[in-house]
């Protein structure tokens, strides 16, 4: 976990006090999500008792993985639902109360007090250098206080000042000119246009392979 000092940040024209907090160096990967969803953590007998089933992810449709690769891969494709449950399983596992970032957190630490650099293909992982899939975290350089892939790579989701999640930072699809801390990607129906459910599943999205995670924890 990298220390993130308080500060002030403007939001679309709102400025925002952030308080100190603890943020994941990498995005969440495989290595650690596996434990959640597939239910590594519990026993045999638990696991044939359905122990916990509403707090554990169904099977995806397909890999999970979208074959772009898994150790030390960021997860991808869980729902804003999954990311939240996911939360407060590691808060249940840790010492710490994990959860997901605010967005002017999520900004603040992208940010790290300087201006976006001008080699991005150094830092991350985008439309341009990505062959259309995530890559392995700290595969680039980190920013100033030495956080991974907060552009790129895989988007991450974060509460926005309307309380309303999104996802923040871009992804490897995302165009090099509009990669920044600002940017912004709301949840879309099309994001789950495969999904054979009605209502769509909560855990995950099968037509969104660019969604990631990162989680916080407050420093006070």
């Amino acid at each position: 976990m990298i220390h993130v000092p308080g500060g002030k940040i403007n939001i679309r024209g709102t400025e925002v006090e952030v308080k100190p907090f603890y943020i994941m160096e990498t995005e969440v990967t495989w290595n650690l999500y596996d434990i959640y969803y597939l239910r590594l953590d519990m026993t045999d007998d638990q696991r044939a008792a359905n122990h916990d089933a509403s707090l554990r992810p169904s099977r995806p449709y397909g890999a999970v993985d979208r074959g772009f690769g898994h150790n030390g891969y960021p997860a991808i494709g869980m729902a804003g639902h999954a990311a939240g449950v996911f939360a407060e399983w590691l808060t249940g596992k840790m010492s710490h109360p994990y959860r997901i970032p605010t967005e002017a957190e999520w900004e603040f630490a992208a940010r790290a007090n300087v201006e976006v650099p001008v080699a991005l293909a150094e830092y991350a992982v985008f439309w341009d250098n990505s062959d259309d899939k995530t890559a392995p975290v700290k595969g680039k350089k980190p920013n100033a206080w030495g956080i991974y892939d907060t552009l790129g790579n895989a988007s991450e989701w974060a509460v926005g000042l309307d309380g309303v999640l999104t996802t923040c930072g871009g992804n490897f699809l995302t165009e090099g000119s509009k990669l920044s801390p600002s940017f912004r990607e709301p949840y879309t129906v099309k994001w789950q246009e495969r999904d054979p459910q009605q209502p769509k599943s909560k855990w995950w999205l099968s037509d969104g392979p660019q969604v990631g995670l990162r989680l916080v924890f407050s420093a006070e």
